[in-house]
């Protein structure tokens, strides 16, 4: 009798991998609160310090400045040391400085300043734990097996963020909103716990004693922008960042004023973004395989976009209809092109660049967010909030056409790995 041995699909290999599977579950966990924070931290600014539009463009701005400020250098210092040490230690000071929110409320000493301060400190956590993260899932796995990584990760972070804000709108509710503010805290210390239980080999590059912090952050900046893919992948997220972050910046704002919903409708409205993610998450990697990655990635990222324009029509009662199609299929075509990119850039880009690859990507990506937040939040009270959505909305649809400059559109799929002429002369090291 013959036995035949059949390998495991890539869904066995990953919950097989117990690395993975730790990584996963602090993740996931860490979204659940982050994304009661994302409803309870507008909420606070909002509803307890009676904050107005500019005052929320300032405080979504702050979230994002560290990208701006530090984001090339942190690049850098990643590719240096342990991503995993470095993602312990994000998590850490995003504890600390959540829970000083609560503790001033308690003592009666709560001030937009202080949320300003808050904002900007997690928001610099956050950005060393994403570039160390994205740096770091590849150590964890193969790269045949990124794509579907990357799918179960989405995919589960957006069942997390599809509980996390009814979960934050019914806290703040009950509860108030700066207590929906220490959920997050406990699930950071629930993914400080996992990634400490993980052991990984990571590769980290040996530095020449002749090299500098300038000359790392120039190789990555040069990597970037002297890759077509990359360098198109960038600048279309860059624009996309900044409608998104000025729409961002008036939607609590326009849902609780404009329209007249109640906190805690708010949470169940945003639930709708991550439903459209979820879904995408689901369908990413049979479109891409089906379809080709490059293809699927602009199908459903142009594709998509015009449904956003539902959101200005938003109106109570059955009107907030429009909200949630207006989040929710976009969402799908953003998470679909968020898989093939983050798939693609990670398979593409050698170990020893990854760090300064996201950090170079990023700093242009993210940098952005504080200038679309206080624009968002200008435009509010120039013309109105409503008004200021249809045209922040109108530019967004029309932004999706950036991909389309490039090679993106000659091919069905994305290439594996860069061009001879691109591949940097590095040795590494494993940790």
């Amino acid at each position: 009798m013959t036995t035949v041995h059949t390998k495991p699909d890539v869904a066995t290999r990953l919950m097989a991998n117990r690395n993975f599977r730790l990584l996963w579950a602090g993740e996931a966990t860490s979204k659940v609160g982050s994304a009661v924070t994302g409803v309870a931290f507008p909420l606070v600014a909002v509803v307890t310090l009676q904050a107005g539009t500019i005052a929320m463009g300032v405080i979504n701005a702050m979230a994002w400045l560290p990208w701006l400020l530090l984001g090339l250098p942190a690049g850098a210092w990643i590719d240096r040391r342990s991503r995993r040490t470095t993602m312990l230690t994000a998590d850490v000071v995003s504890i600390v400085a959540l829970l000083s929110v609560p503790l001033a409320a308690l003592a009666g000493v709560l001030t937009i300043a202080h949320l300003v301060a808050v904002a900007f400190v997690v928001g610099a956590a956050s950005m060393f734990f994403s570039t160390a993260y994205q740096a770091f899932l590849p150590a964890v796995v193969t790269k045949k097996d990124l794509s579907e990584a990357n799918a179960k990760l989405q995919g589960t972070d957006q069942v997390a963020n599809l509980a996390g804000p009814g979960l934050g709108g019914l806290i703040t509710q009950w509860a108030g909103a700066v207590i929906g503010l220490v959920v997050d805290v406990v699930t950071f210390a629930v993914s400080a716990l996992c990634l400490s239980r993980t052991e990984v080999a990571e590769t980290v590059e040996r530095k020449q004693r002749d090299t500098t912090l300038r000359r790392e952050i120039g190789e990555g900046l040069r990597f970037v922008f002297r890759d077509r893919y990359l360098r198109v992948l960038t600048l279309s997220a860059a624009v996309d960042n900044l409608t998104l972050n000025a729409m961002y910046a008036l939607t609590v704002f326009f849902l609780i004023r404009t329209v007249g919903a109640e906190p805690g409708v708010v949470g169940f409205l945003f639930a709708a973004d991550f439903v459209g993610g979820l879904i995408g998450a689901m369908v990413a990697r049979r479109a891409g395989e089906r379809f080709g990655t490059a293809r699927t990635l602009l199908g459903f990222s142009i594709g998509c976009a015009p449904f956003g324009l539902l959101i200005p029509l938003t109106h109570d009662g059955l009107g907030l209809g429009f909200f949630v199609a207006g989040l929710l299929v976009p969402s799908i075509g953003m998470v679909v092109g968020n898989v093939m990119s983050t798939g693609f850039r990670q398979a593409y880009c050698p170990p020893g660049l990854l760090g300064r690859m996201y950090a170079s990507s990023r700093f242009i990506q993210f940098g952005v967010n504080p200038l679309g937040a206080v624009l968002g939040g200008v435009l509010g009270a120039a013309v109105g909030v409503r008004e200021a959505l249809w045209i922040v909305l109108v530019a967004a649809m029309l932004g999706r056409f950036v991909r389309l400059i490039g090679p993106i559109k000659s091919h069905r799929d994305l290439p594996t790995e860069p061009p001879a002429h691109l591949r940097p002369a590095t040795t590494e090291e494993t940790s």
